[in-house]
């Protein structure tokens, strides 16, 4: 299946992850953390991924100096949320409710999580009191 431009490789994820993790960074503070042993190859790597990124829109880069600096333009949600509704394209004819129930149902929850997840649906409910299904 062909991806779309949208689509973020594991190596592309790496590298958003550690300016999420750690803020704005230059292309050799990038290579340094994702491949501390690493040379020139992987500066090279990194700068070919950076470029990808910025062409998606997932990044932005400084130019203001000899040095440009990266930052990630997407958040960690708003990547969670185009995965997720792909994946319910693809699996569930659009619907999360498969994708969630399912979680929910083969993942063990913590008291804390179940408590977190009862919350947000009655905030849900109380913000949208029209989308309750009636029983």
């Amino acid at each position: 299946m062909a991806r779309t431009p949208q689509d973020i490789t594991d190596a592309e994820l790496a590298i958003l992850q550690a300016m999420w993790d750690k803020g704005p960074a230059t292309i050799r503070r990038l290579t340094d953390l994702l491949y501390p042993a690493g040379g020139t190859s992987y500066y090279a790597t990194v700068q070919k991924l950076l470029d990808r990124l910025e062409a998606k829109g997932c990044v932005r880069r400084d130019r203001g100096s000899s040095v440009h600096v990266f930052a990630a333009a997407i958040d960690r949600d708003e990547l969670i949320d185009r995965r997720l509704r792909a994946t319910a394209e693809q699996l569930c004819g659009g619907s999360l409710t498969p994708l969630l129930t399912h979680l929910v149902r083969t993942t063990p929850l913590t008291t804390r999580q179940r408590q977190e997840l009862r919350q947000l649906i009655d905030q849900l409910d109380t913000k949208n009191p029209a989308r309750r299904e009636r029983r």
